[in-house]
């Protein structure tokens, strides 16, 4: 885990800077997808989420659905491309659960990825890089 002041990020978990979101690859391959500690915490207080539907395509960087908070109306964007195939009815009935459990209860959408691999290399992963953009987002934060 990486941990720079109030935010967490866990090192098993890719994800995409510009959105803030997270994904975590499943053993039989397919992608869990939820926004970030640092998305989470930016947001301050989470009013309401829309999620696509199963079956909807996705594109990585593009939206999977989205969110409105005290702070922030916008679109969820994906680490990922590639069809979703569930998704988290619970979290779009009680959007304060991505507060209390961002990585695990409040996940978003789980998506079959199209092109995994290539992806993957769009993505922040590493501690060092993990440890950068917790700096840089405090850092934004903090000037807001």
């Amino acid at each position: 885990m990486v941990k720079v002041d109030e935010f967490n990020l866990p090192e098993e978990l890719y994800y995409l800077e510009e959105g803030r979101s997270w994904a975590k690859i499943e053993p039989d391959g397919r992608v869990r997808v939820g926004l970030s500690d640092i998305a989470v915490k930016m947001a301050a207080e989470i009013i309401y989420i829309r999620l696509k539907p199963r079956g909807a395509s996705v594109e990585q960087g593009k939206g999977f659905g989205t969110m409105e908070s005290a702070k922030w109306v916008g679109p969820l964007k994906s680490p990922v491309s590639g069809t979703i195939v569930d998704v988290n009815d619970t979290l779009t009935k009680t959007p304060s659960i991505i507060v209390r459990d961002p990585y695990g209860e409040g996940w978003a959408v789980l998506i079959q990825p199209a092109k995994l691999e290539s992806d993957l290399k769009n993505l922040l992963h590493t501690a060092e890089q993990l440890t950068e953009w917790a700096l840089k987002e405090k850092s934004n934060l903090q000037k807001k």
